[in-house]
């Protein structure tokens, strides 16, 4: 059964597909000519097949100054790896395993204090607020017609109140502070990108609700700081694509670009023997 990749953004696209994804530190390429959708965590990234074009892309688009510093600190996060399937889990580790000849000693933590499901629900709710005083105006005098998902989405979002999204924006600048406070240049933070392989294309509609919070949990600590992120290809499960992430300080990407350069000739790992039903 083919499968499909259900990405909320750009280095989950790339980890579903086998290839190199990048978000960018928030406000460090110029979206000038690009459409708004979430004004507070909209960011430029890209995508490569190999890392030698991956890296080259970030000397174009990258602008000012970036913020440069050894990796000399690396953090696992244990309550992203959670979050993964025991196959992709299993495989990650065993890749940061083999990176150690590159990596820092990890040191493990849990990057959310009180879980991610408060972040994940904060970025979830100002993402659609914001999406909604962008395109609200739009959407009501247009009427277009959407799918029943993205539909059901937009309903949603035009009956926040500027009360909640306000409580949201609370929660967004307390999570900042703290993973800003966690990953002060140097540092970086490993985890999953996705927590599993890509669902199959007759995953019923509550099995990719599932994978949506999921994926959030994950997606939303680089959403939340405004940090910097990149996945790399390290394996497969099954025959299928697994990526991993670091996420690094602000405006040290090209600090991740150089590592995921680096890291590339470890990849490759495969798990045939796993069998994902």
């Amino acid at each position: 059964m083919s499968r499909m990749p259900m990405a909320r953004n750009r280095c989950v696209t790339a980890a579903l597909c086998g290839i190199y994804g990048i978000r960018t530190t928030h406000g460090r390429v110029d979206t000038k000519g690009a459409m708004d959708m979430s004004p507070s965590f909209d960011t430029v990234g890209w995508l490569a097949a190999t890392p030698g074009v991956f890296r080259k892309v970030g000397t174009v688009l990258l602008g000012g100054a970036p913020v440069a510093a050894p990796v000399n600190h690396l953090l696992i996060a244990d309550d992203g790896f959670i979050e993964a399937d025991d196959a992709v889990s299993s495989l990650l580790r065993d890749a940061l395993v083999a990176m150690a000849d590159v990596l820092p000693h990890p040191q493990h933590i849990q990057i959310a204090p009180n879980g991610l499901d408060p972040w994940r629900d904060a970025i979830r709710l100002l993402q659609a607020y914001e999406i909604w005083q962008v395109y609200g105006r739009f959407i009501e005098e247009k009427r277009p017609r959407f799918g029943p998902s993205v539909s059901e989405r937009m309903q949603v979002a035009a009956k926040i109140t500027k009360a909640e999204a306000d409580a949201a924006r609370q929660i967004h600048a307390t999570a900042r502070d703290h993973i800003h406070d966690k990953v002060k240049p140097g540092t970086i933070v490993a985890l999953p990108t996705a927590p599993c392989i890509a669902p199959r294309t007759d995953t019923p509609a509550d099995g990719l609700e599932s994978y949506r919070v999921r994926v959030m949990r994950l997606t939303c600590i680089a959403g939340l700081a405004g940090l910097p992120q990149v996945t790399i290809p390290v394996g497969t499960v099954s025959g299928c694509p697994v990526g991993l992430s670091f996420i690094g300080w602000a405006r040290g990407d090209e600090v991740l670009l150089d590592l995921a350069f680096e890291l590339s000739r470890h990849l490759g790992i495969n798990r045939a023997d796993e069998v994902i039903e």
